[in-house]
């Protein structure tokens, strides 16, 4: 039987970026469904108790930086832990992800996940800029038309809707891989996700 995965990100989150290449290898050898669900963290964080970055204590803010690099390294993947257009609203790309995902499949939904991690992360672009975003389109061989789609209400039904599904599915933070109901947070638990995909 073919097994499925909840992807909840956060498009802006260094640790989807970090992770997302090698999550979409591990989908796609194992040939399992990857159900793309960008969410709007504020609101997870608003039941989870968890915080914002600027609101984090300063130690944390601190040892974020280290682990970032660190991870960066070890996965042998160019990334700035401080880059120009940090923080930034993911709301943008979280609705246009969700308009690929209905429009184009999941696969050009994941295509483009990964080009806004980057862009973020290592090309040091906006993503909360319009014309950011159709770039990402065009260089992803995505129609433009997509970024108007992605403020129509039904798709940002859908956004929400992916929000309300984390919380009932017990998501905390990003990334989170859920497969049968069971979570497994952070791209550092992917060696799990495999394991489980594989069993």
């Amino acid at each position: 039987m073919r097994r499925t995965v909840d992807y909840y990100f956060a498009p802006q989150s260094p640790w989807m970026y970090l992770g997302h290449g090698r999550f979409t290898d591990i989908a796609q050898r194992s040939g399992a469904e990857v159900r793309v669900r960008p969410v709007d963290y504020g609101q997870v964080f608003s039941v989870s108790g968890g915080l914002p970055l600027p609101k984090r204590a300063p130690q944390r803010q601190a040892y974020r930086l280290v682990e970032l690099r660190r991870f960066s390294e070890a996965l042998g993947i160019p990334l700035n832990p401080e880059p120009k257009h940090f923080p930034v609203p993911g709301d943008p790309s979280g609705l246009l992800i969700t308009a690929v995902t209905d429009l184009d499949g999941a696969d050009a939904a994941m295509r483009l996940t990964g080009a806004v991690g980057r862009a973020i992360w290592t090309e040091e672009r906006n993503v909360a800029d319009n014309s950011v975003l159709a770039e990402l389109l065009t260089e992803n061989g995505l129609d433009v038309s997509r970024l108007v789609q992605s403020q129509q209400a039904d798709v940002k039904a859908r956004y929400a809707e992916h929000t309300r599904q984390a919380i009932d599915a017990g998501v905390f933070g990003a990334p989170s891989y859920v497969i049968d109901g069971e979570i497994f947070w952070g791209q550092d638990r992917l060696d799990f996700v495999e394991r489980r995909l594989a069993g």
